[in-house]
């Protein structure tokens, strides 16, 4: 492919090192070709990936790394081609730019899992520019329409962020494993994701159950639509539920028991991780010969899904619990995001990049 030229500059946060941390930096964009859209970013949801990708915990990042993948946004201009969307439109982009397209997984709409590998927002190959993808931590973007989402005029703008990411990775799973009425399930950790797959799951008629290690988030669970909380460490109660669940779907990124979790399955039930533990999780055989039980795992969702929970969250008017902070305050949010001090998702309003140094 022809590699294109460089035409305009752009103000940006990110980071030059792993050790670093994120300060204004000035990037580069293209100008929107045929098929692009180019957007000016209203705000920036902050997911746990973007730290991991910009201190280089998946030992794969490229500097200058420019994180943000919860992207909402106004269109500033459009190619002749773009059939989707006009100037002014409200718009979002999640966590890809672009795939193969001729995969038969990206034929099926599933670009997530397409074949050769989906272009991430940031921290992938640009082939457009010969250099790194760069995310929503900047003035503006220029995307293929073809993964570009429609924001549905009824919801907060600054609270619909996080759905790009945290909203697709728990609404694919409970979607695809037949998630509604007459299904109990459970959702283990309530943070970021786990949040809003209690927010979802009760939105499509199921029975939520929350599993927490914390007694302080019992009200917090209620308050998001779990019909009944378990807290996790307390024997006796996980006793009460074992054999109860059809599904559960596990967003915890620390060292957790999953063998424990497993003996609280039906007979066929599933467990889908979403979240991402640094180290293995050890599953006994007899966790899951007994009861056919499945482990399972899933990431986001293809373009057309997204669109359809966005779509969903628009009629049953669900966003994410948000904090709201300056670019200024990133460094800090990134801190608080490792003791678990947000509830439940840090946005960024990017109008405050105009000023933000990072000093």
């Amino acid at each position: 492919m022809e590699i294109s030229k460089v035409t305009k500059s752009v103000k940006a946060f990110g980071t030059e090192a792993a050790d670093a941390h994120l300060k204004s930096l000035t990037i580069q964009r293209r100008n929107a070709a045929a098929y692009d859209i180019e957007i000016e970013i209203l705000y920036c949801g902050v997911c746990h990936s973007d730290l991991h990708t910009a201190r280089n915990e998946w030992h794969g990042s490229v500097y200058p790394v420019v994180p943000g993948h919860e992207i909402v946004g106004r269109v500033t201009r459009v190619g002749d081609r773009v059939t989707k969307f006009k100037a002014g439109d409200l718009a979002a982009v999640g966590c890809m730019v672009d795939s193969c397209r001729e995969c038969e997984h990206c034929k099926e709409g599933l670009e997530q899992y397409c074949i050769p590998g989906f272009t991430g927002t940031y921290n992938d190959p640009d082939k457009h520019l010969g250099t790194r993808t760069y995310g929503g931590y900047s003035e503006s973007i220029v995307v293929d329409e073809h993964f570009v989402l429609r924001v549905p005029g009824n919801l907060d703008l600054a609270a619909t962020a996080p759905l790009l990411c945290a909203g697709i990775t728990t609404y694919s799973p409970l979607k695809h494993w037949n998630v509604g009425p007459g299904k109990r399930v459970g959702v283990v950790g309530i943070g970021g994701l786990g949040h809003m797959a209690i927010k979802l799951a009760k939105a499509m008629g199921a029975h939520v159950v929350a599993f927490t290690t914390s007694e302080s988030k019992f009200e917090e669970a209620k308050r998001l639509g779990a019909d009944e909380t378990v807290l996790s460490k307390d024997p006796e109660q996980m006793k009460k539920y074992a054999g109860s669940l059809h599904f559960i779907i596990d967003a915890v990124s620390a060292q957790h028991d999953m063998n424990a979790y497993l003996r609280l399955l039906k007979v066929d039930g599933t467990i889908a991780l979403v979240g991402a533990p640094e180290h293995s999780l050890p599953v006994h055989a007899f966790s899951v010969i007994p009861g056919r039980k499945s482990l399972a795992g899933s990431m986001i969702g293809g373009i057309a899904e997204t669109q359809e929970m966005l779509d969903f969250c628009a009629e049953h008017n669900i966003v994410s619990d948000i904090e709201l902070i300056t670019m200024d305050q990133i460094n800090e949010a990134y801190e608080r995001m490792l003791k678990g001090d947000v509830r439940y998702r840090f946005v960024i309003d990017i109008a405050s990049l105009k000023n933000a140094t990072g000093a």
